[in-house]
């Protein structure tokens, strides 16, 4: 699947499997998950080594995302360990999937 630019992204990055969490906003998923990746900015996933992409949601806008991505922060853990493993049980890491 090829992600396109014009919609908005949540994603959640995990440093392993029940590892750190990090929510995130994107317009350009494919772009800002490499940029993790590669610790192009200074900051927590670098910090923390967390870049392994094990959930993301599309959005029409990036407004929505945004929004999303808020209440998202707000949740408990248990609640974003169990949307990472509605969508993907064994935490692969799906950068090779998006791009």
């Amino acid at each position: 699947m090829v992600v396109g630019m014009r919609e908005g992204y949540v994603y959640i990055l995990a440093s392993k499997r029940n590892g750190t969490l990090y929510v995130g906003v994107t317009s350009d998923l494919v772009k800002r998950v490499w940029e993790h990746r590669n610790d192009v900015v200074d900051g927590f996933t670098k910090r923390y080594g967390v870049h392994r992409l094990v959930w993301y949601e599309e959005h029409g806008t990036v407004e929505d995302a945004i929004a999303r991505e808020k209440a998202i922060k707000r949740w408990r853990r248990e609640w974003k360990v169990r949307r990472i493993e509605e969508m993907n049980p064994a935490w692969r890491d799906l950068y090779e999937e998006i791009i």
